[in-house]
């Protein structure tokens, strides 16, 4: 890929200094062209392999194509074009997003084909097909809006491709039996069944989970489906008269809203957004804690929501082509959206944002939030929004988590969050992010502000809930 700066100035009778970094040169060009969708890199990959940090940069970039000079090619011992360590850990980390391979230069060998065959061959062993690439497949930094169960009723659909998931389920059954296992000396001396309640029950995969739970722990137990949605209600029912018999209840009513008959001795939810609140798992779990015995157990116990500072001009393009005739232009720049990230680079690792426990022993009961984390710059790049995450402690040391450091692997039930900002942030290396984040609630409402003090000052995003909120 030739500097097109370095040309321009080669017409030039003064000597002019020339930037020699290929993405700084990208940079200012497309930061120029206003980031237009249509410009898109091509890549010459050279003998002299660049430092990893350097390769994990240009994954936030349009790279288009890869173009492999046959010179980079080695012969191995059968007489074959292949490429060295260094070089197929590039193609591999690019292949990923589904660039082209472009090959120049005389060949060395009998046919092209050999070089086509062996890049083929590293292609295929590219092809991940585990249980998220499965499931994830086609939503590629597609951008969706967060689900909000509380206000809208979910369709069938949607719980389908949930109930798929082979470890939330599991998970959640794990942390059952151990809670029922913690349980059965407390009420050995009353002869009585163990009280759980299932609140948002959904479908069922709860309520049987817990099933399951009790039976691995020979242990009888009575059990409250709790649900708002009538179509779920219905199915419900069916398993209740089919399947579970006089074991569970089935309760049609919103939580918030329901009196029980007795106290439980422990509460299930699955109420968890991709960013582990967004959901208002919060708000819900505090109004169905007077349900729970003083020595009961909340399942989950607690949930910490996660950020980070990400370097992606895909997603800030995508975000830039949204519109919506009853909105101004920039507020999809103050939504956070739930994407599968893949055409991004991390600037920093993820840091703890908000914390949530259940029981809740605060006096007072308060789920606004406040919070400013620090991220250090460790190479030039550009800032266009944050990603985040969430992990969630379901009991004592069984977790659920999309937060890369600590993943729960093959879980395709979450997918990351996105918060934009209005316009890039050019960042230098050395430089600190200092970003600062709220968790807003009234009485009908809760939303999501964010800004930044550091590197440069930038407004307040979402200020009073003006572009996003999320309904009680």
């Amino acid at each position: 890929m030739e500097n097109p700066i370095r040309q321009a100035h080669s017409y030039r009778a003064e000597d002019y200094p020339v930037d020699e970094n290929p993405w700084e040169w990208w940079n200012a060009f497309r930061t120029i062209c206003d980031y237009n969708k249509r410009l898109g890199v091509a890549l010459i990959v050279s003998h002299d392999v660049p430092e990893m940090e350097e390769i994990d940069k240009w994954l936030g970039e349009p790279v288009r194509c890869l173009i492999l000079p046959t010179t980079i090619f080695l012969t191995n011992k059968k007489g074959y074009p292949v490429l060295s360590k260094a070089h197929q850990v590039i193609v591999k980390r690019f292949a990923a997003l589904e660039v082209q391979f472009i090959l120049t230069g005389a060949t060395r060998y009998q046919s092209i084909s050999f070089y086509h065959n062996y890049l083929d061959y590293l292609w295929k062993g590219c092809q991940n097909d585990g249980t998220i690439e499965k499931f994830a497949r086609g939503y590629e930094d597609y951008l969706q809006c967060p689900l909000q169960p509380l206000m809208d009723n979910l369709e069938s659909q949607t719980y389908e491709i949930f109930e798929k998931d082979p470890v939330k389920y599991r998970e959640y059954q794990n942390a059952t039996y151990e809670a029922i296992k913690a349980i059965i000396p407390k009420i050995r001396e009353e002869e009585r069944k163990i009280v759980i309640m299932v609140v948002g029950a959904g479908r069922g995969p709860l309520v049987t989970a817990s099933l399951n739970a009790a039976e691995m722990a020979y242990q009888e137990v009575k059990v409250y489906a709790v649900e708002k949605n009538p179509n779920a209600v219905i199915t419900l029912q069916a398993f209740q008269k089919n399947m579970w018999k006089d074991k569970v209840t089935v309760v049609s009513c919103d939580m918030r809203d329901w009196n029980p008959p007795e106290k439980a001795d422990i509460i299930v939810s699955e109420l968890l957004g991709s960013f582990g609140d967004n959901e208002l798992s919060p708000e819900c779990l505090d109004n169905v804690m007077k349900f729970l015995r003083d020595d009961g157990i909340n399942i989950p116990q607690s949930y910490t929501s996660y950020i980070a500072p990400m370097h992606s001009s895909k997603l800030y393009n995508e975000v830039r082509q949204l519109r919506d005739k009853d909105k101004h232009p920039l507020a999809h720049f103050e939504t956070p959206y739930v994407v599968h990230l893949q055409n991004k680079y991390n600037i920093a690792n993820p840091k703890p944002l908000f914390t949530f426990k259940h029981p809740n022993t605060d006096v007072v009961t308060d789920n606004s939030r406040y919070e400013t984390k620090t991220f250090q710059v460790e190479q030039n790049c550009v800032l266009h929004g944050f990603s985040g995450y969430f992990m969630a402690i379901l009991y004592e040391n069984i977790t659920l988590s999309i937060e890369p450091n600590t993943y729960s692997p093959d879980m395709f039930s979450w997918f990351p969050i996105f918060f934009p900002i209005k316009e890039p942030i050019q960042l230098k290396a050395g430089d600190e992010i200092v970003v600062h984040f709220w968790r807003r609630c009234d009485s009908k409402k809760v939303w999501y502000e964010w800004c930044l003090s550091k590197p440069v000052p930038v407004s307040i995003h979402n200020s009073t809930g003006r572009s996003s909120t999320i309904g009680l």
